[in-house]
């Protein structure tokens, strides 16, 4: 791009020299399209267009699911389904690919189809760079094709065809292969160590706090001594080595007073009249950070590189006041840029950034300069609705410029930089101040002129500059959070080899100074932990492109596939999956066998359930009367006693069945030794135990009733005469007409039956009246007393803080 810049001229004049010799200016380079630019741009953007539309489409799950059972939507995927494999089809054929994406089995058809599509862009990818080579003039031999490949047809256009009269001209691409790493110019190396950050303040500007003060090490000391008194003091000042150096002033920052008067926007200059330095010297940098001094407000942005660099690097910085341009070298600046520090933390200066989310971080980490007194133009279009807030959209609103994406994802590092780019740096700051004076005037009248939402808007500015960097941290569990984000279900050998992978690629990214997504991609690194593949091929055929680090580092890596495939093959709990946001304090799924309820002897119980937050108590009482007389029951008791012993919770079942030393290998459930084994016979054990319990616990009721029906006729007779008068005729065992024994009467069916003679009893009995001493045995009475007996539970929610509530 910067021979393209730099021969601009000579290429032009080429071109229309050819033209006018061998073509007719008006021939189109495509049906459409007048060049390779025109087609280019086109082709971007049905790209980006489909990528959008592509996000509105149902996700896979129970979004898609739910639409498909709609017959409409079916037809509709199957018309589009066929329409996308038509095209393909023909792309495929274009290039001289095998194009059958029809008529295919139905089983295979899939993994067929995406077999084709990996091959096919392998040969498209592979001619790309044939043709990339002989456009920048590199030949090389020929690789070895795949079946069917055709050579490619070299299209002669404007930028790579020959001069006439003049040596070749060629336009040389800059890719990032051919980029010296800025890294090794760096006074400062790069701080990749798994520490916390440390503001690279060391003078603070502008301050009504002044930095905390060191204080000198004592000399004079023994040596213990002195490291004790070091700690002390290290942990005296460790809030302060890691706070933000501006906290205080902040904190007592109030908005100007301009802000809260509705401005009449300075329209701002043409871009190509207004001047733009390059500012690369620690003189001119000076010179900059005085003039900034003297305004009242200017605009900065800031380009970013994080694909080559661990914590990444921050290459260009863009300033822009109302009567010209700056563009500032920060790769050869970096260790220089802290002089700005003056500008920027002066409180009666306005700083505008648009989306400075990332911005602040940036100067903290690379340069160590902070900003007070800040205006967001991003959070101004928020409060406004714009519906879009991006910058491009405020420059078409309120300018009427359509601002080239071209670059926005461009390799910053490159140097020096071409014209192009530099004029892209250029706008994104030179028509900023504009738009911040727009962005007021609408949040004025849309608050009927008032100053409220320009109040809104500058707090949440200034809660930006509040914000810190925060140094990305390596943990044991540091995988589980990715883990937990692709939603994979992995084992015990697939969770150990993401971790290993994980723990190898964070080492290497920092080692290497570079990106974890250069080192491993995320889906490379979850494809290599699910396959778990037994050979070195293996790993790089889950990597499609392989990355350089994973190609030198092959042999490591597959020592680390190797150590996790030797652990044994577990079932990963649902503790270590992840910790459910879903969970309830009444999920007793998720509570521990100890806390499941256990009925005492005593007849009460209780049973706690702890969250967070509510701590709740479970009070059981059961009635005395149950309680003590549990060893006299009658056999539909004992039976119903038996079946509330014999019930298992299931979740406590659930539990045993799932523990996390289950194996899952198919030779472990003919091993007795393993769990797998124990498991397929518990049910027969628990089983044959039941019914053991079963006929003890009969032949125990059956003794009990025995036992308890004896007693219970002494003590009939007992009663009975009591109560009746020693002068009367004693009645007979078997003429009782209240409680008469069934086995005695069936023992004598051939006795008459003789009436009582009710003159000769007490009929104080039937009186009602009952006294307090009366021994009369009512069945009746019983019967009831029983059904009266009841169980209390009681619900106490005890909240930790607040008592009960």
């Amino acid at each position: 791009m910067a021979a393209s810049t730099s021969d601009g001229g000579s290429v032009k004049q080429s071109n229309n020299s050819t033209s006018e010799d061998t073509e007719p200016s008006t021939e189109e380079f495509c049906p459409g399209f007048k060049d390779v630019d025109a087609f280019v741009k086109h082709g971007l953007g049905a790209v980006v267009a489909a990528t959008k539309a592509s996000a509105c489409l149902p996700q896979a799950g129970d979004e898609f699911d739910f639409y498909r059972s709609f017959p409409g939507f079916q037809d509709f995927c199957a018309i589009q389904g066929d329409r996308l494999l038509q095209t393909m089809s023909q792309l495929m054929q274009h290039y001289g690919c095998s194009s059958l994406m029809k008529d295919r089995n139905k089983l295979t058809g899939l993994e067929d189809r995406f077999d084709l599509v990996v091959e096919s862009n392998d040969v498209v990818l592979e001619k790309v760079g044939i043709m990339l080579d002989e456009a920048s003039g590199m030949n090389r031999s020929q690789p070895v094709m795949p079946t069917g490949y055709q050579p490619p047809k070299i299209v002669v256009s404007s930028w790579n065809r020959k001069v006439r009269g003049r040596g070749a001209q060629t336009f040389c691409l800059l890719q990032a292969k051919n980029i010296q790493r800025p890294q090794l110019k760096f006074k400062e190396k790069v701080d990749n160590s798994n520490t916390p950050f440390v503001s690279k303040i060391f003078i603070k500007p502008n301050a009504t706090k002044p930095l905390p003060s060191c204080e000198p090490e004592d000399l004079d000391v023994p040596a213990a001594l002195a490291d004790f008194i070091h700690q002390l003091r290290t942990q005296e000042h460790m809030d302060d080595m890691f706070s933000h150096p501006y906290q205080y002033e902040l904190d007592h920052l109030v908005m100007p007073q301009h802000l809260g008067h509705k401005p009449e926007p300075q329209m701002y200059k043409p871009l190509a009249e207004t001047s733009c330095k390059f500012i690369d010297t620690l003189e001119d940098l000076v010179a900059l950070n005085e003039k900034l001094a003297k305004t009242t407000e200017f605009a900065v942005d800031l380009e970013h590189h994080s694909y080559r660099s661990f914590l990444g690097i921050t290459c260009l910085m863009q300033i822009s006041t109302r009567e010209e341009d700056f563009i500032i070298d920060a790769l050869e600046l970096r260790s220089e840029m802290n002089v700005l520090n003056e500008s920027f933390t002066d409180p009666t200066i306005i700083k505008v950034f648009h989306g400075a989310d990332l911005d602040i971080e940036w100067l903290q980490k690379d340069f160590g300069v902070y900003v007070v007194n800040m205006f967001d133009t991003h959070q101004a279009a928020r409060s406004l609705n714009l519906g879009r807030n991006s910058l491009d959209h405020l420059l078409k609103v309120f300018c009427d410029v359509d601002s080239n994406k071209r670059y926005q994802l461009a390799d910053w590092r490159i140097r020096p930089l071409p014209g192009e780019m530099l004029q892209y740096a250029q706008a994104d700051t030179h028509y900023l101040l504009y738009v911040y004076d727009r962005l007021r005037a609408d949040l004025f009248d849309a608050a009927n002129g008032q100053p409220s939402l320009v109040q809104v808007v500058w707090s949440k500015s200034k809660d930006l500059c509040l914000k810190k960097y925060v140094k990305p941290i390596f943990t044991e569990d540091s995988y589980m959070e990715l883990y937990r984000k692709q939603k994979k279900s992995f084992n015990s050998q697939q969770l150990m080899a993401f971790r290993l992978l994980y723990s190898w690629r964070d080492k290497m990214a920092r080692e290497e100074d570079e990106s974890t997504g250069y080192v491993l991609p995320n889906h490379m690194m979850m494809k290599i932990a699910e396959e778990l593949p037994k050979e070195p091929q293996g790993i790089v055929a889950c990597c499609n492109p392989t990355p350089p680090l994973v190609r030198q580092q092959l042999n490591e890596l597959h020592q680390l596939i190797k150590q996790a495939r030797e652990i044994p093959l577990l079932k990963v709990s649902h503790a270590e999956r992840s910790e459910s946001t879903l969970f309830g304090p009444h999920d007793t799924s998720h509570v521990s066998e100890s806390g499941f309820i256990e009925l005492s002897s005593h007849g009460r119980s209780r049973h706690v359930l702890q969250t967070p937050d509510i701590t709740f108590y479970l009070t059981i009482l059961v009635s005395g009367e149950d309680a003590d007389n549990s060893g006299h029951l009658t056999v539909a008791q004992q039976k119903a006693r038996n079946i509330t012993d014999s019930f298992e919770n299931p979740f406590r079942m659930v539990r045993n069945l799932t523990s996390d030393d289950i194996h899952i290998s198919k030779n472990a459930k003919y091993d007795p030794s393993s769990k797998i084994y124990e498991i397929s016979n518990q049910w027969k054990l628990q089983s044959l135990e039941q019914q053991q319990k079963e006929a003890q616990a009969k032949r125990q009721a059956h003794e009990q009733a025995k036992k308890h029906n004896i007693k219970y006729m002494e003590r009939i007779a007992s009663e009975a005469r009591e109560v009746t008068p020693k002068p009367n005729k004693v009645m007979k065992r078997e003429e009782t007409p209240i409680a008469s024994n069934k086995q005695s009467e069936d023992s004598n069916p051939s006795t008459a039956f003789t009436p009582y003679d009710y003159s000769q009893s007490n009929f104080k009995v039937f009186t009602g009246g009952k006294s307090k001493d009366s021994a009369q045995f009512d069945p009746n009475r019983q019967t009831h007393e029983r059904s009266r007996k009841v169980m209390f539970t009681t619900c106490h929610m005890l909240h930790p803080h607040t008592g009960p509530l």
